[in-house]
């Protein structure tokens, strides 16, 4: 054998192995589950007790579609509640003169513009409470998107793929059945562009009606509400919600969170209403002086916890914190 031949024999393996390799090196890592979009506790019978009873009180409209139930809580302000999934989103349409704003849009399990197609023929601006997936789901479908200039948004404007959000499709986390045409195999989150960033204080005109932005980190970093001072109004995001309040997920500053909160309770005298982004569209103000004073028990060590799915929840009347341990 000449030293050609050797050099041959040996050479030839190699470069069907790597032919074979270069395609496995190529594929990019798959992304992880998003902390948010993981399984939650999910409590026994759930979906017995829905839906919630003060929904009769509220002013249901009729839209086309088995996946939102709208309704209008004050005059130019409009619930749009996904009641067949467990994390029961609410995202809100703010119409004015001029223009309306989407807060939020959901899971993106539904068509969130065919809804609000109903609702308006103004142009519509979104601006979400915060980027976790069930808040951001079509904003694909939207032209204008106003965000918060964080990293942690810049992130989540890649959307989230089917492999990340699988938790959230699963069969035992509906009540009733997800609308026509839906896959739970292929439900992912597109991406979307930010046209424009907000700062705190920032004012969106409507037209006959002013939204103040008030940032409120701690849920997330880019968390905000939105306080409409004419009409006495607050849309809380996840920042006050009546149930389980997440403060677990990697990306929750505790610290931040108390922070907002104390802010927000300091505005409870020149409200009228609380608008959350789940479960219920409509609370008492004196929610956020409850819920500063039950953060500053847990912070003191007076409040007592009990572990639940390796979390610390406090329970307290209306609402619960659920942290890390």
């Amino acid at each position: 054998m000449t030293r050609m031949d050797a050099c041959t024999t040996w050479v030839r393996p190699f470069i069907v192995f790597v032919l074979l390799a270069v395609p496995l090196w190529a594929q990019p890592p798959a992304k992880p589950a998003r902390p948010e979009a993981l399984a939650e506790p999910l409590p026994a019978d759930w979906c017995r007790d829905l839906p919630r009873p003060g929904y009769k009180e509220l002013d249901r409209l009729s839209v086309a579609g088995t996946w939102f139930e709208v309704y209008r809580i004050r005059p130019g302000v409009f619930a749009i509640y996904e009641p067949h999934q467990y994390e029961e989103v609410i995202s809100y349409l703010i119409v004015g003169s001029q223009r309306a704003l989407l807060f939020d849009t959901g899971l993106g399990i539904g068509d969130m513009h065919e809804v609000v197609s109903q609702l308006t023929r103004l142009p519509i601006t979104v601006l979400n409470s915060h980027t976790h997936f069930d808040h951001i789901g079509d904003n694909w479908q939207f032209q204008e998107i106003l965000g918060v200039d964080t990293l942690y948004t810049h992130r989540n404007t890649a959307g989230a793929t089917d492999a990340q959000l699988r938790d959230v499709v699963v069969p035992e986390r509906f009540c009733g059945q997800p609308p026509p045409g839906f896959k739970p195999g292929s439900y992912a989150i597109p991406p979307f562009k930010i046209a424009r960033f907000v700062k705190d204080g920032d004012v969106i005109d409507l037209g006959d009606r002013q939204l103040e932005v008030l940032l409120t980190p701690g849920h997330t970093p880019d968390a905000l509400c939105l306080l409409d001072r004419k009409h006495k109004l607050l849309f809380t995001g996840d920042t006050f919600y009546a149930g389980p309040i997440f403060l677990y997920v990697p990306e929750t500053d505790v610290a931040a969170y108390r922070r907002s909160v104390e802010r927000l309770a300091q505005l409870v005298p020149q409200l009228d209403l609380l608008l959350p982004s789940h479960n219920f569209p409509a609370e008492k103000p004196e929610m956020l002086t409850r819920l500063a004073d039950a953060f500053r028990q847990v912070q003191s060590g007076k409040a007592k916890f009990k572990m639940s799915e390796g979390r610390r929840e406090y329970t307290f009347d209306g609402f619960s914190l659920l942290l890390s341990p």
